[in-house]
């Protein structure tokens, strides 16, 4: 579809969609096309701007869908947080020495969560220990 600026013979402007520039013509020619205000049927096309895709235009969308995509994952990290922190006991600093009882057996399997040092983590991980940092979001105030 192509939109066109219209203008009368008592110029008067208006906008029609067409699906090209031989059915403006022929709609032109049989009378069928008439001023929305005073129904004159003398209408030629008017001047319009090109709708010209841009570098800066593209960019601007491609922005648009980064924003998207990076909202979207940010929303899905943030589910998946806290999912984890739901079903999963905080035992703050006791961190290490709880996986070790699971680990070990000493203690009932069970998700947990909680803080560990950067050494505490390479001494759980030598262990065989698996353990895994909850990333850090930005809160919905920005």
């Amino acid at each position: 579809m192509i939109r066109y600026s219209l203008i009368c013979d008592n110029a008067h402007e208006f906008e029609g969609w067409f699906s090209g520039s031989a059915d403006f013509d022929r709609q032109v020619e049989m009378g069928f096309l008439t001023c929305p205000v005073c129904h004159s049927a003398s209408i030629s096309k008017g001047l319009m701007a090109p709708s010209v895709s841009t570098a800066r235009k593209q960019e601007a969308r491609q922005q648009v869908a980064m924003d998207l995509a990076r909202q979207e994952m940010m929303s899905k990290l943030k589910e998946m947080v806290a999912s984890i922190k739901a079903n999963a006991e905080d035992v703050g600093e006791r961190f290490p020495e709880e996986a070790r009882k699971i680990h070990y057996g000493e203690a009932d399997q069970r998700g947990i969560i909680g803080q560990a040092s950067l050494s505490e983590v390479r001494d759980l991980i030598d262990e065989g220990i698996e353990v895994a940092p909850l990333p850090v979001l930005p809160d919905d105030a920005n």
